[in-house]
């Protein structure tokens, strides 16, 4: 589920054993970062159709934004959860790191990692690969994919709705024993609850809960 405007795009695809998810955010608010917000999804499919591996993914978007929109950027977290093991992987292209919560609290930062450049500024990696990242998660375990416009948006009282505050709406939420799809509604609504019930920044917020099937007798 997702709040989404203009230049930020969710791309996911889900297989037998494989669940793909790409948060994007395009740099800008013209015509420029609307398209670089569809050429870059339409890259990542291509990249899923082809059967590449997730660093070739990121790179399949580095070299189509390179090439129809040089002078354009996104960041993004590209993941792959392999659905047997809970395997997490992701690519961090100068983006806010995932968030994992685990028995109902966030757990610090499990998923953070110095992040590569954004998406399109290859030249900036300095000839070293992109980093891939791994996590095996537990059943249960919830990872929060957002963009800053979450973070960013402001109360009605006028302050920022903040990490601390997102991350608390989740806990609460999971504590309560609410499912995952009705978390994220009511996580969504306490972030347009402002006096104008208008973001300042687009948003993007994915959440992703992982319940391996029960072993069979």
């Amino acid at each position: 589920m997702t709040a989404e405007v203009n230049d930020e795009r969710l791309a996911g695809c889900l297989t037998d054993t494989t669940l793909h998810a790409t948060v994007l955010h395009a740099m800008g608010h013209d015509l420029a970062s609307g398209l670089t917000s569809a050429v870059s999804p339409a890259a990542c499919r291509n990249a899923r159709r082809t059967g590449e591996d997730l660093p070739e993914l990121v790179d399949s978007v580095d070299q189509a934004l390179a090439a129809w929109l040089p002078e354009q950027f996104c960041t993004a977290v590209p993941t792959q959860l392999d659905l047997a093991t809970g395997m997490l992987r992701w690519s961090n292209c100068g983006h806010p790191a995932p968030l994992l919560i685990r028995d109902q609290q966030p757990v610090g930062d499990t998923l953070e990692g110095e992040p590569d450049p954004p998406m399109g500024l290859p030249f900036l990696l300095a000839g070293r690969s992109r980093q891939i990242h791994e996590y095996a998660l537990q059943p249960g375990d919830r990872v929060l994919l957002y963009t800053d416009g979450v973070t960013e948006a402001r109360t009605r009282d006028g302050r920022l709705f903040g990490l601390e505050r997102f991350a608390d709406h989740v806990t609460r939420a999971t504590a309560a024993g609410e499912l995952a799809p009705e978390s994220l509604r009511r996580l969504i609504h306490a972030v347009l609850d402002t006096k104008t019930s208008r973001l300042q920044d687009d948003a993007t917020i994915l959440l992703l809960e992982w319940n391996p099937p029960a072993p069979e007798s």
